[in-house]
């Protein structure tokens, strides 16, 4: 601790007004979006790549831990300090340049999502990946998570559009990884080390970022069916038919339910609380019109109710019934587990009948929602925070779904991350062998250990650790 306060004192009188050590500063840099907060000794606002060589040089060399920072939006702790040391807020660097041209974004690590979504429409042209938090999320977060969202499915993820990074060592050396080319066969490929990495590799400054044509068309079509297998099966013979939605989205009967609570509405009519699944096709207008016929013909088969948006302000009525159920969920108790699973199409049903024997054998509420163009579904755990019993149930539930899933052949993470809150179900996950080599590149790249240390292979007993109350901007979206 003496060591991180003298070398505090340094990083204060190189960077000044840039450090702040307020109680107020500390605080807010102090948790993420899972609310697991840990106080930093000092909070620090670099102007330019010169400001983060001097912390970097300074904290490799005092062995300061530093967590980088963009919005804080991680729902695993990944963006909380939790040994404490310096945060690095890049939530200003803001940059957006777009070459119309060749396709291809250059943004800095505090961009938000959707200001990035904005500035290419504008010039013709389509950043896919959108995660539920894009009016709050930035490009670094996005970077250090593999953030994927709705358009998963036919147009990949954050790893999908990134050609190049700019960025800092531990040892405060600037490094690019990749260029501004859509080929690039030269050394060994760190670039894809860092993506997911949660910062612990290195520190993003800048992203290029491949960009797609701006789709000509859209078409919207919302589905309710007989229950949550028949949505599955129903979804699985639609890409059996080789036609990939833009978005294909599922919402069991329990977040309908709370859709439908929530807005004093039902979605469709003498069909309360059915689960549904709701489509945009996007492409050309020929594209479009061809697969419309295509997902039509399917829906008058599959499907017990469906409706078509005849234009965008239609389709945003749809969409409603998505946007709603999260923070609706909150009528159910008063704290949710947001886990990001993925499981692989061909394990659909067999995922709806462990969830019911969840729901069974917890006795909580676990609605469920989610991605199903690449099967990252988001499981809400809901509990009473206050009540002792139904936490210790939400942490067994928890640990049973991601057994569960494994044993599925999924994923324990789409997109949030490890961090702190999945980290006892890393191993779950991955061999030892493959553990030790994922330690072994961290040892190799951060020899000293002072990016975001803590995280990802160390057990953390989160319900051992209080949560902030804090309200933040991007809560119950």
């Amino acid at each position: 601790m003496a060591s991180i306060r003298s070398a505090t004192r340094q990083l204060c009188r190189r960077l000044g007004a840039r450090v702040a050590v307020s109680d107020a500063a500390r605080f807010g840099a102090s948790f993420d979006g899972s609310k697991l907060s840990f106080l930093p000794t000092a909070v620090v606002r670099p102007r330019t790549e010169a400001d983060i060589a001097v912390v970097l040089k300074l904290a490799n060399q005092h062995r300061v831990p530093v967590t980088a920072r963009g919005a804080g939006t991680s729902l695993t702790g990944s963006g909380s300090p939790v040994r404490g040391g310096w945060v690095l807020d890049l939530s200003r660097w803001k940059r957006i340049r777009i070459d119309a041209a060749a396709g291809l974004a250059s943004v800095q690590a505090g961009v938000v999502v959707a200001d990035l979504h904005r500035a290419a429409e504008a010039k013709g042209w389509f950043y896919p990946p959108d995660p539920a938090s894009k009016n709050f999320c930035t490009i670094g977060g996005n970077i250090a998570c593999n953030a994927g969202g709705m358009h998963g499915g036919k147009y990949g993820v954050t790893r999908d559009f990134v050609l190049a990074l700019r960025g800092f060592l531990p040892t405060g050396e600037v490094v690019t990884w990749g260029t501004a080319t859509k080929k690039f066969s030269s050394g060994f490929n760190l670039r894809d080390l860092w993506i997911g990495s949660e910062g612990m590799l290195g520190v993003v400054t800048e992203a290029t970022l491949k960009l797609i044509p701006l789709p000509a068309a859209r078409w919207t079509l919302l589905m309710a069916f007989s229950d949550e297998i028949a949505a599955f099966r129903a979804v699985r013979a639609l890409f059996a038919t080789r036609v990939q939605p833009a978005i294909c989205e599922f919402l069991d009967r329990y977040s309908v339910q709370c859709a439908e609570a929530a807005s004093g509405k039902t979605v469709f009519a003498g069909q309360a609380g059915r689960p549904v699944v709701l489509i945009e096709l996007a492409g050309t207008a020929s594209e479009v019109a061809e697969q419309k016929k295509i997902v039509l013909a399917w829906a008058r088969v599959q499907a017990v109710a469906f409706r078509e948006a005849r234009h965008r302000a239609e389709a945003e009525e749809l969409w409603a019934v998505r946007r709603g159920c999260s923070a609706a969920m909150f009528k159910l108790a008063d704290t949710k587990l947001n886990e990001d699973i993925v499981v692989p199409l061909r394990s659909y049903s067999k995922m709806v009948r462990f969830l019911v024997k969840l729901r069974r054998e917890s006795g909580l509420h676990i609605p469920t929602f989610g991605h199903l163009g690449d099967g990252n579904l988001h499981v809400n755990i809901m509990y009473h925070r206050a009540n002792a019993d139904e936490r210790r149930r939400a942490e067994h539930a928890v640990e049973e779904l991601m057994r569960g899933v494994v044993a599925l052949g999924g994923a324990i993470s789409g997109e949030h991350g490890i961090g702190l809150a999945k980290s006892p179900f890393l191993r779950l996950q991955h061999s030892p062998a493959a553990v030790r080599a994922m330690q072994a590149v961290k040892r190799a790249l951060d020899p000293r250990g002072i990016l975001n240390p803590g995280k990802m292979f160390e057990v953390f007993k989160v319900w051992q650790h209080e949560r902030v109350s804090a309200v933040c901007p991007w809560d119950h979206k």
